[in-house]
């Protein structure tokens, strides 16, 4: 990484200076300083010195102050690739990554990690998330939060807590038992405050047993900011704080977005009526300017760098291609189907070949300057022989649009141009957008409310396509001599002149993810121009253009794929989910692979010498065909350089010595936990400590199709000599007895004699050994993870330390079972 990004801020924290500033303050405008200032800044003070802090979604890029879609910057792969890697050194590399595209934005706090847990598999914002363990995701959020913040950009850890599905997510109400929230769901932000100090929390939509979590007193205040002496800040998700003096007294420092809100002049009524002490304020205060001081927007404003890699770098290329190769999974690969050789002839197969998902949606969603098909990648290796095919349908709303298939029409550049208008007909802003995609009444600084949208590109296509849009609004869309009109979202009578923007719900629910669409099939040629107007959009409101080659049925899709590999040495078949699946807002309602996806790869497998298939998705899917193929590859969401990745991945320059995070199950509703819908509100977290693979270990759920940990890589192992080396460390001498390098990962579980406590990972370590060689490794288990919540003492309480250790490659492939003594035990049994 770039060494000039990673001098920290000199940080300026000392309480008196602060309560100066703070005393200086009238009531009005502390509480002023407490909502922010914009969607994506917090209000300045020039009395005391104090700027404005910007702040940035960043699960997978940052994509800075404006989500209207103009500003390129670096995509990176998902939260569950980088995990599957469990490496921390990865993930500090990927702060410090992030770090350097917040300050080329000059960006103060990334709002990124997620590290909410994986409860249940339809879970449609996983994908943003580490794993369903406390452990993995609490070590991997420490290095990610240490890679930011040692560049002076700060991390927010969210969302906080019990946050783990997104129907009905800013109502409902996540039931959960103190021990369950204690020992699974706070654990991975206790770990990243102990071992990171996070400069920033974000709140929640969510209740937790009744009290929104921006109102949890027993949370932010008694658990976070008193039993963890945590000295950084609370914020609200956007729009999520509903109340003044419950949510100020409840722990909550930072309400956005602004400038409007719940606080303001109601919480100075509050403070003025004796419901809010002065005292909750200046707290709220004193954390905003800590904040400020650490990032370096109070007094002496920082200095950003200006020669850092562009999203578009060589040096962008290979940090990007080495993060995503590096965590994607072998998950099976019979006769040494994986790495391909070069000599092979490769028929690459499905839409997402072609298509490749690179993200998924909501505030993960950034515009990349490119997105790297695996055809891509593949075709553009020397010396291999690859022809490509398409697939069956995947989706059932329109992609957005491929780049360069819409072109601006006065600069030739990939993308269409579009301009907005006033009522009076004068133009507000002109935008050029690479994805075709603009948002308008979000986050932007307009000066007048648009009336109208236009648009115009010109079409790269020939032959028949389907082309639409997307977005609430009166549409006119002209495609050479055909010309469509239609109203998409709700219809106005003739005397409105204004759609009605969406509410608080539909806003939080997903009005911005998911709009309203309708595509038309017409003929183009190269070079034909596509126009047209969106009337009364719906503002705040998302408008995309969509343009694609029309799709086939599955049959001759289907029946075009089997014939291409019946005459290849082996047939690649990408499959996968899409970012109407994996995404902000929804849950998924099953983990079936979309349309005829099944279908191709049975086909292919049963005429082809080898099927490999590749699965382009974040989270679980079902795999009926998993024992007709001959190796699968797990790819998730890689990001902008996909293709190259899986390439690297396939042919063995890079190993994939991934490690799942989630567990896969064999069917829909075999896992421990399953339904993410809310019954009257309410969703009862009944499994209590039994997700993942501990439900699956305790036999709450039938046996998985793939475990937890489980991975492959490109070698085989021998675990040989293990032994406790005390109370909890496991030490074991490992061999590659393969043909090449590879990176092994020795995870230790411990298995407690107490009946009602779970299978748990302890530690883990991961090792690169050369072919023929061996390496001695100790693994020491985290005390974290050796105890349990007394709820009758609402304290913590050891273990007994009885049980097992379990050195595995996930509970599916155990080498060794140990028995755990404790050192009390021992010295009687000696004395």
């Amino acid at each position: 990484m770039n060494s000039r990004s990673s001098q920290p801020v000199e940080v300026d924290s000392g309480t008196s200076q602060h309560t100066d500033r703070i005393e200086s303050l009238d009531l009005r405008t502390k509480v002023r300083l407490l909502t922010g200032a914009t969607t994506f800044t917090t209000a300045a003070e020039e009395s005391i010195g104090l700027g404005e802090v910007r702040l940035s979604d960043g699960p997978t890029g940052v994509r800075g102050l404006d989500s209207s879609g103009v500003r390129q910057v670096t995509l990176l792969p998902n939260a569950t690739v980088l995990a599957s890697s469990w490496d921390t050194t990865l993930l500090y590399d990927t702060g410090q990554l992030l770090a350097e595209e917040a300050l080329a934005q000059q960006i103060h706090v990334v709002l990124g990690p997620t590290i909410n847990l994986h409860r249940s598999p339809l879970g449609g914002r996983l994908f943003e998330a580490y794993s369903e363990d406390p452990l993995l995701t609490g070590n991997l959020a420490t290095a990610y939060v240490r890679g930011l913040q040692d560049a002076g950009v700060g991390a927010c850890l969210k969302h906080l807590v019990a946050n783990e599905s997104e129907t009905e997510r800013n109502t409902m109400n996540s039931i959960v038992d103190e021990a369950t929230l204690r020992e699974l769901y706070l654990t991975p932000f206790e770990i990243a405050v102990a071992d990171a100090d996070p400069w920033s929390i974000m709140d929640a939509y969510n209740n937790i047993n009744g009290v929104a979590a921006t109102e949890q007193v027993h949370v932010n205040t008694e658990i976070v900011k008193e039993e963890w002496n945590y000295s950084g800040l609370i914020m609200s998700d956007w729009l999520a704080t509903q109340t003044a003096a419950p949510a100020a007294n409840g722990g909550l420092d930072l309400v956005m977005p602004g400038p409007d809100g719940p606080w303001g002049e109601a919480l100075v009524a509050a403070v003025e009526a004796g419901e809010v002490p002065m005292s909750v304020i200046d707290d709220h205060v004193h954390r905003l300017l800590v904040l400020a001081a650490r990032v370096g927007a109070l007094g002496e404003q920082r200095q950003y760098p200006t020669d850092l890699p562009t999203p578009t770098s060589l040096v962008r290329k290979e940090q990007l291609i080495r993060l995503a190769a590096a965590g994607m999974t072998v998950l099976t690969n019979r006769d040494g189907a994986l790495p391909l050789q070069q000599t092979q002839s490769v028929a690459l197969i499905g839409r997402h070949a072609v298509d490749t998902v690179c993200m998924g949606g909501g505030s993960a969603e950034v515009n990349p300057p490119h997105q790297v098909s695996i055809a891509e990648g593949m075709t553009a290796l020397p010396g291999t022989s690859v022809s490509v095919v398409d697939g069956v349908a995947i989706r059932a709303r329109p992609a957005s649009v491929r780049r360069g298939v819409l072109l601006d029409p006065d600069t030739r550049e990939p993308g269409i141009h579009f301009v907005l208008r006033s009522a009076d007909g004068s133009v507000i802003e002109e935008r050029r957008s690479a994805s075709a995609v603009t948002t308008i009444g979000w986050d932007d600084d307009l000066d007048a409310d648009v009336a109208a949208i236009e648009f115009r590109a010109v079409s790269t296509l020939d032959g028949s396509v389907d082309i639409g849009g997307m977005g609430a609004g009166d549409w006119t869309v002209h495609v050479g001599v055909d010309t469509f009109a239609y109203t998409l979202g709700q219809p106005l009578s003739d005397d409105e002149t204004e759609r009605p923007g969406p509410s608080l719900q539909e806003v939080l629910g997903g009005a911005l993810q998911q709009p309203p669409f309708r595509t038309d099939t017409s003929v183009v040629s190269s070079g034909t121009e596509i126009r047209g107007v969106v009337r009364r959009p719906m503002s705040p409101g998302r408008f995309a253009v969509t343009v694609a080659p029309a799709q086939r049925g599955s049959d001759e899709a289907i029946a075009e794929a089997v014939s291409a590999a019946a005459e290849a040495d082996v047939a690649v078949v990408v499959v996968g989910t899409t970012d109407e699946r994996e995404t902000e807002a929804f849950d998924k309602s099953t983990l079936h692979l979309p349309g005829d996806q099944d279908a191709m790869v049975s086909a292919v497998a049963s005429a082809a010498r080898r099927t490999v298939v590749v699965v382009n998705a974040a989270t679980p899917v079902i795999m009926p065909w998993r024992d007709e193929v001959d190796a699968i590859l797990w790819a998730g969401l890689p990001g902008q350089e996909a293709g190259h990745a899986v390439a690297a991945a396939l042919y063995g320059s890079i190993e994939p010595s991934g490690r799942l995070v989630s567990t896969f199950p064999a069917e829909d509703g075999q896992s421990p936990a399953w339904s993410v819908t809310p019954v009257d509100g309410d969703l009862n977290y009944t499994e209590g400590v039994y997700i993942g693979y501990r439900g699956h270990h305790a036999r709450h759920a039938p046996e998985p199709n793939f475990w937890f940990g489980h991975g492959l890589g490109y070698s085989s192992w021998e675990y040989r000599e293990a032994h406790v080396t005390d109370d909890s460390s496991v030490q074991v001498s490992i061999a590659n007895v393969g043909d090449r390098e590879s990176r092994e990962v020795v995870q230790l579980y411990f298995d407690p004699v107490e009946p009602d406590q779970p299978v748990r990972l302890v530690g883990w370590q991961g090792v690169t050994v050369q072919a023929g060689s061996a390496a001695d490794v100790e693994v020491s288990a985290d005390p974290r993870m050796l105890r349990r919540w007394d709820t009758s003492s609402s304290r913590w309480a050891p273990l007994s330390g009885r049980g097992q250790f379990i050195l595995a490659r996930g509970l599916g492939d155990v080498r060794a079972r140990l028995d755990a003594v404790p050192a009390e035990a021992r010295a009687q049994r000696t004395s």
